[in-house]
């Protein structure tokens, strides 16, 4: 048996004396895993807050974004390079708390810390702001006169979830306007962004009083209610029930951000659907399913597929499944704690039942439970996959067929993966965005999104600033009383 104990979170100096720690304890196979926890009290909390408040105008609001770009991109080449010590950290411990293969969870961490180097930042800001440098002075702006964009003095973040290194995204975010950052990291993956946070300070030391990353038990409102009040910006992620309990205790003037539940899915055009092509498109279905076991909101419950060529959707899900069962071998999938394993065998039960009176439904499943495939030739039958690795592949005889199913979720839906003739591209991406659809990308490419993609259809950086602007009138009002006029 080995024992690990990591320290997660970060507080500043001023308060590091005085908290309590809580210990979370992680398991697998032969080894064990303890991670200290910073515990604030509210009036901590409340000390906290006006503290990062204070230093992030003091010095984070006197930086430039490049200079901010530059750090970040420090950050992520320590991270990126196997032999930095975190970087090994991360390789040996993730796959720890998050029971994920250690090898796709190295190879996903690459790929995915790839989204944040310097040139991909330069273009994540340049998307939100035609003009970056208006996040520090006051720039021209197209209908006359000047604009500058400021970050909230404090930034809540509310984090949720077990895949890796999911926080950067907004973390980062607040970094690049400027923003004191205080995070609540989740007990299912605590060590990331604190991972993330020593090295940012470790290179510039005085950011240890602009940021915080700290642990309460979920459901505890006292330390959440004391940040909640302090904060300009709230950016909260998780189910939507825990999402509205937040939002609801949520100061009136304080503008909250959220990412709650959402709906993924594939569409598969026949003209695809060929002996050369078929094998590839099944092989990236299938990637995109087993990627983190679906536990992102970008990953595929369904795949819709076009009949019309001698490979049917049939045939379609039993390449699927074979790919499912290549990768189990590569990767294998995590082992379920006991409300997943009890949730996913009732979702399989619910489909075998209805396979039994429904012969237009065929279910192809590892004789384990590692992986499952349902197939189903009625476009009516719509319903969610049971996540970790299980998928529903619908036959529909037309794509047309797709938006009058999807429809009715319009408020849940997010990435649509596509795998479509060129003529069919645009048509069919026009309509699902009409209907909700918010990104859309490659089959094979549905949990990598690009640098400065809009999360669920918003502004990563925009949504979180307010502007500042001096109208054309008031330069020409001011030239009157300068000391070169008559």
């Amino acid at each position: 048996m080995t024992d690990f104990i990591e320290n997660a979170g970060h507080v500043p100096d001023f308060i590091k004396n005085d908290i309590t720690w809580e210990k979370l304890t992680y398991s697998q196979n032969s080894h064990s895993l303890t991670v200290n926890v910073p515990i604030l009290t509210p009036v901590q909390c409340d000390q906290l807050a006006r503290h990062i408040k204070d230093n992030s105008r003091q010095f984070l609001k006197k930086q430039t974004v490049d200079s901010i770009i530059d750090l970040v991109d420090q950050v992520i080449d320590r991270l990126l390079n196997r032999d930095d010590p975190i970087r090994k950290k991360a390789e040996q411990l993730l796959p720890l708390i998050t029971g994920f293969d250690p090898e796709m969870s190295r190879l996903s961490l690459t790929r995915y810390l790839k989204t944040f180097r310097k040139p991909q930042l330069l273009r994540f800001v340049s998307e939100d702001f035609s003009n970056p440098k208006i996040l520090d002075d006051f720039q021209p702006i197209v209908k006359g006169g000047f604009a500058k964009a400021y970050g909230p003095d404090c930034l809540l973040h509310i984090w949720s979830g077990n895949v890796p290194g999911l926080p950067l995204w907004s973390l980062i975010s607040g970094l690049l306007v400027k923003a004191g950052n205080i995070g609540k990291i989740a007990s299912s993956e605590p060590l990331f962004a604190s991972w993330f946070t020593k090295l940012l300070i470790e290179i510039e030391p005085k950011l240890a009083d602009c940021l915080a990353i700290l642990w309460w038990e979920g459901g505890t409102q006292d330390q959440e209610n004391s940040l909640l009040q302090h904060s300009d910006v709230v950016l909260a992620y998780g189910d939507n029930d825990t999402i509205k309990q937040i939002r609801d205790r949520t100061p009136i003037k304080t503008r909250f951000l959220s990412h709650g539940h959402k709906i993924s899915f594939g569409i598969i055009s026949a003209q695809v659907l060929d002996p050369q092509k078929v094998w590839s498109v099944a092989h990236n279905a299938a990637a995109d399913i087993v990627q983190y076991d679906q536990q992102g909101c970008y990953s595929p419950h369904i795949y819709f597929v076009e009949a019309g060529t001698n490979i049917t959707p049939q045939a379609f899900a039993k390449y699927v499944a074979h790919e499912l069962s290549c990768f189990q071998k590569k990767f294998p999938r995590r082992v379920l704690n006991t409300k997943e394993a009890i949730q996913l065998a009732s979702w399989q039960n619910n489909q075998e039942l209805e396979s039994v009176s429904n012969p237009r439904k065929e279910i192809f499943r590892d004789k384990d439970g590692a992986w499952t495939v349902i197939f189903n030739e009625s476009d009516k039958d719509f319903c969610l996959s049971g996540l970790n690795r299980t998928i529903s592949i619908i036959e529909v005889n037309s794509l047309n067929q797709v938006v009058p199913i999807i429809s009715p979720y319009k408020d849940f839906l997010q990435t649509a993966s596509l795998a479509v003739a060129p003529d069919e591209l645009f048509s069919l991406s026009r309509q699902l965005g009409e209907h909700g659809v918010t990104r859309i990308t490659s089959i094979g490419s549905m949990t990598a999104p690009e640098a400065g993609w809009h999360h669920d259809g918003r502004f990563n950086l925009l949504d979180l600033v307010t502007f500042t602007e001096i109208e054309s009138f008031l330069e020409g009002y001011s030239d009157m009383f300068a000391n070169y006029t008559d």
